[in-house]
């Protein structure tokens, strides 16, 4: 995969995804800050920081990318069911996915959630 320049303004540095490591941690400070719910960071704390470390070093490719034939690294640690629906961090209900399968599973929950509501 070619680098890329990260996507902050004047930011030379080159990266494989769209923040280069020194402006990643910032990014996801800023989501944690301005988008999640406070409910939901408080599941999101160093306890879980440790697990998800444990199940990525064990599963260190992108779960549904391996399926398909393609060794691409995980990135993300996804839960199958989520907590809202009685979700746990069992080993069984965990998956490690890549940052772009991440984004399509929480696009179509999203989508389907959306359908529910009508």
């Amino acid at each position: 995969m070619a680098k890329r320049l990260c996507v902050i303004p004047g930011c030379l540095n080159e990266t494989d995804h769209l923040y280069c490591k020194e402006h990643a941690s910032q990014a996801n400070r800023r989501y944690n800050h301005y988008r999640r719910d406070p409910e939901t960071n408080k599941r999101y704390d160093s306890r879980w920081r440790t697990i998800r470390d444990i199940y990525i070093s064990r599963h260190p490719l992108c779960e549904r990318c391996l399926e398909a034939g393609r060794y691409v690294p995980a990135e993300e640690v996804h839960h199958i069911l989520p907590f809202a629906d009685g979700g746990d961090n069992s080993d069984g209900n965990l998956m490690s996915l890549c940052k772009s399968c991440h984004s399509s599973i929480t696009l179509a929950a999203m989508k389907q959630n959306n359908q529910d509501l009508r």
